[in-house]
């Protein structure tokens, strides 16, 4: 099992007592992933930005998928509540977008709900009652009424999966921390675009906003 207790400190936390063993119960936690969609995954028309994003998609196609394919199997077992979460916009021009994903560059993304690269990706596809949210932010919290879901369901702990690490994950977790929701985020079921941007965001978002994990320490957290 990894050292999670250990494992991305920042220098808030270098001094600080190791934290108490996690405890998930099933009945109230709650799998959220988030934004493992058909458009991340696209190689594009432009060879250097191909060769840019190629460690990205080797960490997605070897990492993140087959072990989010994983925990998504591992929770359903124990009967813990699977959600998805997806950037789409309801009107075709986009214009229901916050104002993050209007912005030119890499976060500007046109995305209508129901075209095929809004998708989640076909290793993942959600079962028939999985609950599968529409955002048009970063947070999944923020941007749906996913903060009603989990309230209704009785949800108190949320595990956290997904892209990108250091943007909507990392939104999304901050989001669910000041709502005081219990979150754990799975390491290697999550990537940014770089490997120094995910792990710098790991360590900071950690202790704090929640405990970072290893896919393998979920069980033994679910089992109690």
């Amino acid at each position: 099992m990894s050292n999670w207790k250990t494992a991305f400190r920042s220098f808030y936390y270098e001094t600080a007592e190791e934290p108490a063993d996690i405890v998930l119960p099933p009945a109230q936690t709650a799998l959220l992933v988030i934004d493992i969609q058909n458009t991340y995954m696209e190689v594009g028309e432009d060879p250097k930005e191909a060769a840019r994003w190629a460690p990205f998609r080797a960490r997605m196609n070897e990492t993140v998928i087959p072990n989010t394919k994983r925990l998504i199997t591992e929770c359903r077992e124990r009967g813990v509540e699977v959600i998805f979460a997806r950037i789409a916009c309801l009107k075709p021009d986009g214009r229901d977008r916050s104002l993050s994903q209007k912005k030119p560059g890499f976060n500007y993304l046109l995305l209508p709900k129901d075209r095929e690269d809004s998708q989640i990706v076909p290793e993942l596809t959600p079962a028939q009652d999985d609950i599968v949210l529409t955002k048009t932010t970063d947070s999944a919290l923020t941007g749906t009424n996913l903060r009603l879901i989990l309230h209704n369901m009785g949800v108190r702990y949320v595990i956290a999966a997904g892209i990108f690490t250091d943007q909507c994950v990392s939104s999304t977790v901050r989001s669910l921390a000041d709502e005081s929701f219990e979150v754990v985020v799975v390491e290697d079921c999550c990537a940014a675009a770089t490997e120094e941007l995910h792990r710098n965001e790991l360590t900071t978002i950690n202790m704090i906003y929640c405990h970072v994990v290893q896919r393998e320490d979920i069980p033994g957290f679910l089992e109690g």
